[in-house]
């Protein structure tokens, strides 16, 4: 970068005008630090970006096809993957007050930017208070879903540790096709029949996939819980 004048390096120009006005291959450029002898950090950043074709490809990325493009290696891999996680944690974290779902899209909207982009699948829960407050969530498969790995003993069990009163099922296409298969529509009818006889509302079901998703509440695909108001 040092045929860059000084006032257009990438760090210099957050300095002058702010984070915003940087490009994606600039942002990355600062998050590398420097580059190696026979490549800049701008250039890193630029081989990173067009190896998963473009920064929204690096929310999938694994660390090891991370570290294979030449000049990143394992620490550098690391640095970026960091930098990444940190920018889908602030969109999942937002204040002090807890998140309420008080639509299906709310859900969604609380789900895809940690999940959507997932490279592999993972099937998890949402646990919420009976004013549909999230307490926590946890996720209980990583893999190909199968209503047989999945079993409403897991999914029961850590609702009833949280105390909640409401849960919400999530789980990621990686394909990027939302719409649910014939396993997943078994395993939301055992979820939803479960639930019912715990005594803690399936209030819905989201797959999630890029940034689109499915709500099986929406859609209408089940009747569930009579306290299960969306």
């Amino acid at each position: 970068m040092k045929t860059l004048a000084p006032h257009d390096r990438p760090r210099e120009k957050l300095q002058r005008l702010g984070a915003a006005a940087l490009g994606d291959n600039e942002l990355l450029a600062i998050v590398l630090g420097h580059g190696t002898r026979c490549a800049s950090a701008l250039d890193l950043g630029n081989a990173v970006l067009t190896a998963f074709g473009g920064v929204h490809g690096l929310v999938r990325a694994a660390h090891q096809a991370v570290k294979r493009v030449p000049g990143i290696g394992e620490a550098r891999a690391a640095q970026i993957l960091a930098a990444v996680e940190i920018g889908r944690r602030t969109l999942t974290h937002a204040g002090r007050e807890r998140v309420q779902f008080t639509t299906p899209r709310a859900a969604a909207e609380f789900l895809l930017p940690q999940y959507g982009n997932r490279p592999v699948e993972q099937f998890g829960v949402v646990l919420l208070d009976t004013k549909h407050r999230v307490l926590r969530t946890a996720v209980l498969s990583i893999g190909t879903l199968d209503a047989s790995i999945v079993h409403p003993r897991e999914v029961f069990r850590e609702a009833a540790m949280a105390g909640a009163g409401r849960i919400v099922l999530f789980h990621n296409h990686p394909s990027g096709d939302p719409r649910p298969s014939d396993d997943d529509v078994r395993l939301t009818a055992r979820m939803v029949a479960a639930g019912m006889l715990m005594g803690i509302d399936v209030i819905d079901h989201v797959i999630l996939a890029d940034v689109r998703y499915y709500s099986f509440r929406e859609e209408g695909t089940f009747r569930f819980g009579a306290n299960a108001v969306l």
